[in-house]
């Protein structure tokens, strides 16, 4: 029988060597990372004044020592830590920061032979001005004729996370006018049929800190004597589509409603939309109530540009090609993403460029031929502008917002 003492001490020892086992086999063995969360900085957000939060975290063996970099300058480098389980707080001194966006880097190496390593990547925002907006009054006031876009600029003082206008119904993301401006503007259509009338409207301001900004005003819709006219189309033109496609208007319409709602959510096109085509004029305008024996009373929502035979059709300005497909009642068609909920149309062309879906193409660059594809009595291009998937007047495109 062992003594008391001698099994005491046996005990001891055998609990020494399995430790120091353990350990000589953690420090040349062990591949585990150490594990490590942050608190205190959420990735993505901003923040003003000074910041403060903690690096939490562990290792099987023990975390040697933590470096940080802010915007890939040293902040801290090999800060001893020496244990198994660690709580390192941590300040940034936003205040001194420049605003804008910035990066937050944490390396935590362990004790290890190996120097197993974590590292944490954090972006933060850096907001220590408040919050100004105003609105961007046009020369001409908030008046929009019925078929058109309202169009509201908001002048800010500082990069912030969303404008947006409430404006009759709807709700309406605003986008800065061009890389990094201050000046933010969205372009709300007004439908044909909008009555007459004046209108309130409220724009919401939000920084990153969440501060807001609300701006109200009116704008007037304005009457349009929209005219009236017949169409006489060949009896069976629907009819003979379907030898070349079967897919219908209601396709179509389809297709445009969920590209409307894919849009780039950012503005693509620059200046001025250009008439897509070498014009002799116009044969229908936007708006025209048109009755036809096939299709009934509808409003003509749409240029129809005539030109020479077979001239070519471009781009009316800079974007994605995100349709090009036939369709029984406009024939070859191509549409185009500007961005921001933008699109233009192209309908009854004769046949198609070297042109895909997906492809970004500029200003000018040829679509395709000038047909009379789908419905059409004669030669044309149909040429339309949706916005937030309303079609509205191509032509007040073609003039500089004011």
């Amino acid at each position: 029988m062992i003594p008391q003492g001698r099994y005491i001490v046996l005990c001891l020892t055998l609990c020494l060597v399995a430790y120091v086992s353990r350990r000589t086999y953690l420090y040349y063995f062990d591949t585990t990372q150490p594990q490590v969360t942050v608190t205190g900085f959420e990735d993505g957000k901003a923040y003003a004044g000074d910041v403060t939060g903690s690096l939490k975290g562990s290792s099987p063996y023990k975390v040697s020592h933590i470096s940080m970099w802010i915007d890939d300058s040293l902040m801290h480098r090999d800060f001893r830590i020496n244990k198994k389980q660690f709580d390192h707080p941590i300040s940034i001194p936003v205040k001194t920061i420049a605003d804008g966006l910035h990066s937050l880097k944490f390396e935590i190496v362990d004790g290890t032979k190996s120097q197993n390593k974590t590292c944490i990547e954090r972006s933060f925002y850096t907001d220590n001005v408040g919050l100004q907006a105003a609105l961007v009054s046009p020369s001409s006031g908030y008046r929009v004729p019925q078929g058109s876009c309202l169009h509201i600029q908001v002048q800010v003082n500082k990069q912030i996370k969303s404008v947006t206008a409430k404006v009759l119904t709807g709700s309406y993301l605003f986008f800065p006018e061009s890389k990094n401006s201050l000046v933010y503007e969205t372009f709300i259509p007004i439908e044909c049929e909008q009555e007459a009338a004046e209108y309130p409207f409220t724009v919401e301001v939000v920084d990153r800190l969440g501060n807001k900004a609300i701006l109200e005003n009116k704008f007037q819709v304005m009457s349009v004597a929209f005219k009236r006219r017949i169409l006489n189309v060949q009896g069976n033109k629907l009819q003979s589509e379907l030898a070349f496609t079967q897919l219908q208007e209601q396709d179509l319409e389809d297709a445009l409603a969920k590209l409307s709602t894919q849009s780039v959510p950012e503005k693509l096109w620059s200046g001025v939309f250009e008439v897509p085509i070498v014009s002799k004029g116009i044969t229908t305008e936007f708006g025209v109530i048109r009755t036809s024996q096939e299709r009934g009373r509808r409003v003509h929502k749409a240029l129809d540009l005539i030109a020479e035979p077979r001239s070519v059709v471009w781009a009316s300005n800079n974007g994605v090609v995100v349709l090009k497909d036939r369709f029984t009642h406009s024939g070859n068609t191509v549409v185009i993403d500007h961005g921001c909920g933008v699109l233009s149309l192209y309908y009854h062309l004769l046949d198609f460029t070297d042109i895909s879906v997906g492809q970004r193409v500029k200003k000018g660059h040829p679509l395709g031929r000038m047909g009379m594809t789908g419905y059409a009595s004669g030669d044309h291009l149909h040429w339309e502008i949706r916005v937030n998937n309303t079609a509205v007047e191509p032509m007040q495109w073609t003039q500089r917002w004011s």
